[in-house]
């Protein structure tokens, strides 16, 4: 039950911070658009956003972050 209280508790600041940091955006980046090659198509009526370089940028980031959390677990 123990590990199973503090999973709950990690997840939880987890999410916490990820709405922390969507919340920060939003407020910094009114627009949506955080790097360049993000591809904004807008239309009467209809908004596209495809955030190709901010998911490479991202994707980047976390394969970085899983290989030093392995790297560091050895």
């Amino acid at each position: 039950m123990e590990q199973m209280g503090r999973a709950l508790v990690i997840l939880g600041a987890i999410v916490l911070a990820v709405g922390v940091l969507l919340v920060l955006l939003g407020r910094l980046v009114p627009d949506g658009r955080l790097l360049p090659g993000d591809i904004v198509i807008r239309r009467p009526g209809c908004t596209l956003y495809l955030p190709l370089a901010s998911m490479i940028a991202l994707s980047l980031a976390l394969s970085g972050l899983m290989w030093l959390i392995a790297y560091l677990r050895r």
